[in-house]
């Protein structure tokens, strides 16, 4: 069974939809960890009652990032993991983390990317007067959110939308895409070579 850890930061929406995605068939792994750093992160719980081991490792306690990566990642070995994801997970990591995890690590970022790396997104694209936007997953490398493609999702952008309106219709997306796009790596239809996504027999 493929195993997967999952890093969070937050509530762990996405997790919870890998998790059960993971207990239904949807996707063909298991969720053998979830981590976070910070304590307060409501989704520990949520894997808490999945009897999923769960874990914090609080960057603050930390000098600097290399100090805190450092301690993550060995904590991520310990689990063996086939995937690492991101799920919300707020940190910047070092690109020692990254490499050492590169070809099986990926993220989800509320944007059509490229478009609007890093923060506050939804805000970006209103102010750009987008009519579009959307959410994707992508392999990560050491460049903040410029890792080729795996998948995405598209919403309409509202005349009438505020951040938050726009936030909840792309989250409503999110969820399933994930899972679509974890799967397709799982399975191997999805793989990383030499800084592209393979699909199949596309590249991208």
């Amino acid at each position: 069974m493929t195993r997967i850890v999952v890093l969070i930061s937050g509530r762990g929406s996405n997790m919870q939809a890998i998790v059960e995605a993971c207990n239904n068939g949807a996707i063909d792994g298991s969720v053998v960890a979830v981590i976070s750093n910070t304590d307060k992160a409501g989704g520990l719980k949520f894997a808490q009652s999945q009897n999923i081991a769960t874990a914090v490792v609080d960057h603050t306690a930390f000098a600097d990032r290399n100090q805190f990566d450092a301690e993550l990642l060995t904590l991520v070995d310990s689990f063996k993991p086939d995937w690492l994801v991101l799920a919300g997970f707020m940190r910047i990591l070092s690109a020692d983390f990254v490499n050492h995890f590169l070809g099986r690590m990926v993220n989800i970022h509320p944007s059509l990317l490229p478009q609007y790396p890093g923060l506050n997104t939804h805000t970006k694209a209103l102010a750009a007067g987008d009519t579009e936007h959307g959410a994707t997953v992508h392999f990560v490398t050491p460049e903040l959110d410029a890792g080729p493609i795996i998948a995405q999702t598209r919403v309409p952008v509202l005349p009438t939308d505020t951040e938050q309106t726009l936030a909840e219709r792309v989250l409503l997306t999110e969820h399933d895409l994930f899972t679509h796009a974890l799967q397709l790596c799982v399975s191997g239809v999805a793989r990383y070579a030499d800084g592209k996504c393979t699909l199949g027999n596309a590249r991208m």
